[in-house]
């Protein structure tokens, strides 16, 4: 790939992440009022999130066994309101020990 696409290619993902950012904040000017929309807009970026991570966990130990006791064991650290870390560290040792044994 030469230096001139490259750029190309740069400059459009700049310019379109950079659009989609600005549009919203030029656009609304004043306080949104509506509720529904107020929440909607507060609960997006967890969809977001969710949707984009849910796939990758089922997949990542590489058998769905394991990556589902991982998945398990985070669901309870984090009921249990533990940080994040250690929610984390509970459910990679977890996948990790149910792929040794499974």
């Amino acid at each position: 790939m030469n230096i001139h696409k490259l750029l190309i290619y740069i400059t459009a993902t700049a310019v379109s992440t950079y659009l989609i950012r600005m549009i919203p904040l030029v656009a609304i000017q004043k306080k949104i009022q509506n509720r529904f929309f107020r929440s909607f807009l507060f609960y997006v970026p967890y969809a977001v999130l969710a949707s984009m991570i849910m796939p990758a966990v089922f997949y990542a130990a590489g058998d769905l066994r394991a990556s589902a006791v991982g998945f398990a064991t985070a669901m309870i650290f984090a009921y249990c309101e533990k940080n994040i870390v250690t929610v984390a560290c509970a459910s990679c040792i977890a996948a990790f020990a149910a792929l040794l044994f499974l």
